[in-house]
């Protein structure tokens, strides 16, 4: 693209408006199997790789599709912790939560661990301009919209905190389930939806998008680490009223409750109080709705980046990078949100896709896990990364998707939260089971067997035949938590 097209695309309101981001395509030529010179890092907040990611029937996400399908994408991938800071921290430092001493969202990860590099710090320490724009480190969603909240400056060239309408007109205007939750009235913690007057580019969302383009647009010459944290799905799920329209209620299903299932593991397992919050069918539904709706609006505003990263000319030379901090729950067991050590609080959708990655439309089905992230992009980057880092780099299986990887991924989580835990669970997950560990005083245990049961309904872990395997698995469990710096930060 000469200067002057450049320059009348990013004067077109930085192709926001006129791009239609689902009906544009990739070009396949962006999977060479070739060194990147930049790096597009894109997260999500509260993003269930289960239900809404690659495909799925029910909810669109047109862009995360043709995104995965000029890549790799892991089925498999698995938070560290189900909770926006110590999963944060957990992954763009490559260190487990037990190193990073994070358990909570309060507490800035250098008060533990001050000479970190983390991820975007290495690629500036490199030459690379690093940029943030939204959510990556954690702050408070929606109260710290705007804000710098947990930030790493250090991390940064430059950083942009977008803020849009509905945080600061519509959160009055939200139709709230769960009032009681929280305090003073904090809808992060809140079941809140509203389906907004307002177009896309007056949302936070779509903002910080307008943002990374013109960032894109700027920096074009020069290596680049650009990082894009989205809000959305995370509640509040104010969106603009037609992505709620796309999902008619009388479509929308609720899971069925059943109380026996508060049965089926230890107590603390078992984070909703009460069982779905005390919503009713319909509350359950119009719910389920509103994460939906916003669903589709965080992937619009991605496929806007997407389409721009190509219009300008960079698809062919940048790493495209997608993540979710940890799952969320839609009553399954009663439960909802994140903080369980449940299938849909711990699976995670997680893409790599354009230069270094060789293979269009991959699936790794193999268990793989987010401290796996930082050594894969420093790899495929070329960069040197810290040798104390807890995760395996992808890249070899990024070449080869269907090649042996046999690594399981380790999640835990604190009860009740927060700095000092009184109780904590470890989960270690394989391609077939997962083996929870309640530890610090409260012995409880359990053991799913997924390739036959995988909604969790059958706890195995007294079961005399699984004996052996659970032996296996807690011998593997201890071992790697030993390594990443068990209770180093008690």
């Amino acid at each position: 693209m000469s200067k002057t097209s450049r320059r009348k695309f990013l004067q077109a309101g930085a192709g926001i408006a006129a791009v239609s981001a689902s009906s544009t395509s990739v070009s396949a030529s962006t999977a060479k199997n070739e060194r990147p010179r930049n790096v597009l890092f894109i997260g999500v907040d509260d993003l269930n790789t289960s239900l809404h990611c690659y495909g799925d029937p029910t909810v669109h996400t047109p862009n995360l599709d043709r995104l995965a399908a000029r890549g790799v994408r892991c089925d498999a991938d698995y938070c560290q912790y189900p909770l926006c800071s110590p999963s944060r921290s957990s992954l763009l430092t490559g260190l487990a939560p037990d190193t990073t001493g994070i358990y909570g969202n309060r507490t800035h990860f250098r008060q533990n661990i001050p000479d970190v590099v983390t991820l975007p710090e290495l690629f500036r320490k490199n030459g690379y301009f690093s940029a943030r724009v939204g959510k990556i480190f954690h702050y408070g969603n929606p109260e710290e919209i705007g804000t710098d909240g947990l930030d790493d400056p250090v991390s940064w060239n430059y950083t942009y905190n977008p803020c849009g309408v509905d945080r600061l007109k519509d959160e009055p205007l939200v139709t709230n389930y769960t009032p009681n939750r929280g305090k003073g009235g904090r809808l992060g913690s809140s079941i809140a939806f509203y389906p907004a007057p307002s177009p896309d580019e007056e949302i936070t969302d779509a903002i910080g998008a307008k943002e990374v383009i013109r960032l894109l647009g700027e920096k074009h010459q020069d290596p680049f680490f650009i990082a894009f944290g989205l809000y959305r799905p995370h509640v509040p799920w104010i969106v603009p009223r037609p992505y709620f329209d796309r999902y008619p209620i009388d479509t929308i299903q609720a899971k069925p409750f059943d109380p026996s299932e508060l049965k089926i593991a230890p107590p603390p397992a078992y984070w909703t109080q009460p069982p779905n919050f005390g919503m009713n069918e319909m509350q359950r539904r119009e719910a389920i709705r509103g994460y939906y709706a916003a669903t589709t609006f965080m992937d619009a505003q991605v496929g806007k980046v997407l389409t721009a990263l190509e219009t300008l000319g960079l698809a062919d030379n940048t790493l495209v990078v997608f993540w979710v901090d940890h799952g969320w729950q839609f009553g399954q067991h009663g439960q909802w949100m994140k903080q369980t050590l449940f299938e849909h609080a711990t699976r995670v959708p997680l893409i790599f896709a354009g230069a270094g990655v060789p293979v269009q439309g991959g699936v790794i089905r193999h268990t793989v896990e987010h401290l796996d992230i930082y050594p894969t992009v420093a790899e495929l980057c070329g960069l040197k990364a810290p040798e104390n880092l807890h995760g395996q780099s992808l890249a070899r299986i990024l070449k080869n998707p269907n090649e042996v990887w046999s690594k399981p991924a380790v999640t835990q989580v604190a009860r009740p939260g927060g700095p000092d835990p009184q109780i904590m669970g470890y989960s270690i997950r394989t391609d077939r089971y997962r083996f929870t560990s309640w530890q610090d005083g409260y012995a409880g245990e359990e053991l799913y067997d997924y390739q036959n049961d995988p909604r969790e309904l059958n706890n195995l872990a007294d079961d005399p035949k699984m004996h052996r395997t659970k032996f296996i698995l807690q011998k593997a469990l201890n071992t790697i938590t030993a390594t990443r710096g068990k209770n180093r930060h008690p």
